[in-house]
């Protein structure tokens, strides 16, 4: 099987990347990506180095794990060599995935009109998607052209959560600013603005652990049909291994 990353071309989130790309690659899958730009990405690199996090940094940058992945996944040819939005064929694929980050180089990713009507197309014909944290605004701005309406209308999903958000940006606000907001309006309530019913938006338990391959209960995702979501780093294990899965299913 053969299943797309598509993220943007800088400050993506390690976790949301590394973890899917290695939980994937380790089990056969192959994996492609698709940049804004063509080029091979980058991570936000506050989120390996800790800058401006002080006493917060064990926190809040990436678990080892993570940057062990992302560290692996960088030497893969498939992410050295990225195709770009234009260049996404949904025939090629049988999978999308879509992470996320919160700085600013995220914004080109989450405001691509070409890779929102690549996400149409994808679900058009039923393939699995799976998004994580603030990839879920690029799978909301996805507006089917026929309803006008967001692909996630009528579906139940998660998301990055506003008391996430917002938490985070009050601790950190002093040294880094707006880091933390990568748009005025928080993850939460653009995405639960585009659904049919603010019901169709799940908070789960409350985020206080992130997960791991020994605790993969500490992750949250909220699957309906073809279609997988999740909140934030600390649910990306579950949500690989469940969309893993999901892939299965499909071509079983």
């Amino acid at each position: 099987m053969t299943i797309l990353i598509a993220m943007s071309t800088n400050d993506f989130d390690p976790t949301e990347v590394g973890i899917p790309w290695k939980i994937l690659h380790d089990a056969g899958q192959n994996i492609c990506f698709a940049t804004d730009s063509g080029k091979a990405g980058q991570c936000d690199p506050r989120m390996i180095n800790g800058d401006g996090f002080g006493i917060l940094k064990p926190l809040l940058i990436a678990q080892k794990n993570a940057q062990l992945a992302y560290q692996e996944m960088l030497d893969d040819p498939a992410y050295q060599k990225p195709i770009s939005y234009d260049d996404i064929e949904v025939d090629d694929f049988d999978g999308l995935l879509l992470p996320g980050g919160h700085a600013k180089g995220l914004i080109p990713y989450l405001e691509s009109t070409i890779l929102q009507s690549k996400i149409v197309d994808f679900f058009a014909v039923d393939k699995p998607v799976g998004a994580i944290c603030h990839g879920v605004i690029a799978a909301c701005r996805a507006q089917n052209p026929k309803t006008r309406k967001s692909v996630l209308y009528g579906r139940k999903t998660t998301a990055l959560l506003k008391r996430q958000e917002m938490l985070a940006f009050q601790l950190t606000r002093i040294n880094l600013g707006d880091y933390y907001r990568t748009y005025p309006m928080t993850v939460e309530d653009e995405v639960t603005a585009m659904l049919e019913s603010r019901d169709d938006f799940f908070q789960g338990p409350t985020p206080l652990l992130r997960d791991n391959m020994h605790h993969l209960s500490r992750g949250f995702t909220v699957r309906d049909g073809n279609y997988l979501s999740a909140r934030w780093p600390g649910d990306a294990h579950k949500f690989s291994l469940e969309f893993l899965a999901m892939m299965r299913e499909n071509h079983s």
